[in-house]
């Protein structure tokens, strides 16, 4: 019996080897590095509205498309940049969210100005700056918001960043460790 416990996986990832890789290897799994933070607030900002195995298969396209998600690089796309990035069949061509991952672009440099580095503002908003563990049993007990994720969306608004409201930052959180979210007996835990 110990073996089938060992063997639970968080149901959301389904089959998908995608799918399964990014849950296995990556979500829940606490990350500092700026330059995946901004990796993944392009990724959870482009998600908005559509499935996030949509933007996983879109992952590579964005990459390149995004100048390898860095950041001093995306803040200064001029319009031409949004207008070649409109045409990119790889991404999702939406000129609000294309132009809104150029100005969020602007906005993370001046957090890490002001900070020293976006990873210390973001994980400032967490008790200790550790990773929350949730011991959900199935994911549908799992809240799409916090007051946390309120909270720094609130801040991150009034800084001027779009699509990343309150459900976004959630989603962020969890993808970038922040909030450990596997469920319980989860082999990714």
């Amino acid at each position: 019996m110990e073996s089938d416990k060992k063997s639970i996986r968080c149901t959301w990832c389904g089959s998908d080897s995608l799918y399964v890789k990014y849950h296995d290897e990556e979500w829940g799994k606490p990350i500092y590095d700026d330059q995946t933070l901004f990796e993944f607030l392009i990724l959870e900002s482009a998600q908005a509205g559509l499935s996030w195995i949509t933007i996983l298969r879109k992952r590579e396209n964005y990459r390149k498309a995004f100048a390898g998600f860095d950041a001093q690089k995306v803040a200064s796309f001029s319009e031409l940049d949004v207008e070649r990035l409109l045409q990119d069949e790889g991404i999702i061509r939406n000129r609000l969210k294309i132009i809104s991952s150029i100005k969020n672009a602007k906005l993370f440099l001046d957090i890490q100005k002001e900070y020293g580095s976006f990873s210390e503002f973001i994980w400032g908003y967490l008790p200790d700056k550790k990773p929350i563990i949730n011991n959900f049993s199935d994911h549908k007990s799992m809240p799409a918001r916090t007051e946390i994720s309120d909270r720094i969306s609130s801040d991150m608004k009034k800084r001027g960043f779009k699509f990343f409201g309150t459900t976004i930052c959630y989603a962020f959180m969890q993808a970038t460790g922040m909030i450990n979210d596997h469920i319980e007996g989860c082999i990714a835990r």
